[in-house]
């Protein structure tokens, strides 16, 4: 089981939101088998089983293993991950874009900035997971109090001129086998119902 599964495909995201669907891949983050499942949510075995195959088809869930029980074959299944994401990539061209809109200091271009991150280290991610690798990232996350707006625009100021003046410093346009990497730093109101 990953970790985190990336959704990325428009048909999976609609099959991994459907109630039901999403609540057996909670379920399953422990193997079960469809009369197990059928029990702990209390409905029939057949519409379990149903719901499994439209979830494996998707790869939301995955056959752990197959045992004999009398004259049928119970099959053991769980989630392909322990968490979901749905990147903005299953919206295809309605997917935010900070392109169209580039206002560093709007809500809807740090939300199109967030979006693309999703997107691009989502894709990064499967294609590690598919060859077993693993994917050089760096995340800061932190938590500042500002006593004024006037102290906030000068912490905006001053922080991008840090990121700007480290950028200079370290790219290399010309290095041989250099790689690009995108730089994102953001600063929000941390939402009321995520207070502590």
């Amino acid at each position: 089981m990953q970790e985190l599964g990336v959704i990325d495909r428009a048909a999976a995201a609609e099959v991994s939101l459907d109630p039901m669907r999403a609540r057996l891949l909670a379920e399953l983050a422990e193997p079960a088998s469809a009369s197990g499942l059928a029990t702990r949510v209390g409905i029939p075995r057949q519409k379990i089983n149903y719901h499994l195959r439209v979830l494996a088809e998707h790869g939301l869930v995955e056959l752990v293993e197959e045992r004999r029980r009398g004259n049928m074959t119970e099959r053991v299944m769980r989630a392909s991950a322990a968490s979901y994401v749905i990147s903005p990539a299953a919206l295809g061209a309605l997917a935010p874009d900070p392109d169209r809109a580039p206002d560093r200091l709007s809500a809807r271009w740090l939300v199109a900035v967030a979006a693309r991150t999703i997107r691009e280290v989502g894709a990064l991610l499967t294609g590690a997971a598919a060859t077993g690798k693993r994917v050089a990232t760096f995340a800061a996350d932190g938590e500042v109090r500002f006593a004024s707006a006037a102290d906030r625009a000068a912490f905006a100021e001053e922080l991008a001129d840090a990121v700007t003046r480290l950028v200079g410093k370290y790219h290399d346009e010309s290095a041989p086998g250099g790689r690009p990497h995108r730089v994102v730093v953001a600063v929000h109101p941390v939402h009321r119902e995520e207070q502590p």
